[in-house]
């Protein structure tokens, strides 16, 4: 199964040529889940080929219109475009009377089930799950209520090893052994056991997104050992003070983060307009934990 993510935009609140504001999506199989939704994100989606209509649920950090303002717009899109398939929408609280005044004075009406998850963004909980994955909430520390999300996908069966397989086994059989099931003999009891034609059971994947966020060091306990985070870094470490000031978190902090959870990959992403080239910060970073790279806009990462 596909499990990969897709960044649209990482920039800050300020407009910067080049550069869009928060949104990411990630694919689970045949699913896309869209994670923030800043101004201009259903642009980014048919630049980057992403069917909007493949969107079976949208994560809300926060309010802070950098990473929402995009949303009434691709709602109303997918209105237009004739979507009948219910969306999911998980979100800090407030995001309701949003959208509601926003349908209200544009008297928008959806021709599809909007539902909405209100998430506690002081919990960590489980605040979504379907076949493809389910998600926690990860609290965060910003200007706002604001929550991260972590991503792990449902449990996979064992790939069939080829070289492990009786001769002459008819598709139905195998069809059987590849859902994880024994094969019976014709007189009884087990003829071939799944355990002994199938590899390990694949362990399940995992991506966290930490969108704004001030350094919050416990943060590392809930998502140790993900395969990749995402974690905001808005400003250089000579800015740590401004960092905090502003509830936002340094290059170097957001790969302190990384190497105190031991994940695999650190992306970094958030960057203030006042960096026009962005290698310091990836360079601060490195230092620090070196499988760090910046989510550049358009890069898709697979897992």
């Amino acid at each position: 199964m596909d499990f990969e993510l897709t960044i649209l935009g990482s920039a800050s609140a300020t407009p910067v040529l080049g550069r869009h504001p928060t949104a990411q999506v990630l694919t689970a199989g045949p699913a896309q889940y869209l994670l923030d939704c800043g101004e201009g994100t259903q642009w980014r989606l048919l630049e980057n080929r992403v069917r909007h209509q493949r969107l079976r649920a949208i994560f809300i950090s926060h309010l802070h219109g950098d990473h929402v303002f995009g949303l009434f717009g691709l709602l109303g899109t997918m209105h237009l475009a004739g979507r009948t398939e219910p969306l999911q929408l998980i979100g800090p609280p407030g995001l309701d009377e949003l959208l509601t005044a926003q349908f209200r004075c544009s008297t928008t009406r959806l021709d599809f089930d909007l539902n909405y998850t209100r998430v506690d963004t002081a919990a960590h909980a489980v605040v979504y799950e379907d076949a493809q994955l389910r998600a926690w909430s990860l609290p965060l520390e910003h200007r706002i209520p604001c929550a991260g999300y972590l991503f792990e996908e449902q449990p996979r069966r064992a790939n069939l090893l080829k070289e492990r397989l009786p001769a002459g086994l008819t598709p139905s059989q195998l069809a059987q052994l590849a859902q994880g099931n024994d094969l019976l003999a014709e007189e009884g009891g087990v003829g071939v056991r799944h355990a002994d034609v199938a590899g390990p059971v694949p362990t399940p994947r995992r991506y966290a997104f930490c969108s704004d966020t001030r350094h919050v060091p416990g943060l590392a306990a809930l998502v140790r050992g993900a395969d990749l985070l995402y974690h905001e870094a808005t400003f250089l470490d000579e800015s740590r003070e401004r960092a905090a000031q502003t509830f936002h978190s340094t290059a170097r902090q957001a790969a302190e983060l990384a190497q105190a959870a031991g994940v695999a990959r650190l992306l970094i992403g958030h960057f203030s307009s006042r960096y026009k080239a962005l290698e310091p910060l990836l360079l601060e970073a490195r230092a620090v934990f070196e499988p760090t790279d910046l989510a550049a806009e358009g890069l898709s990462i697979s897992l």
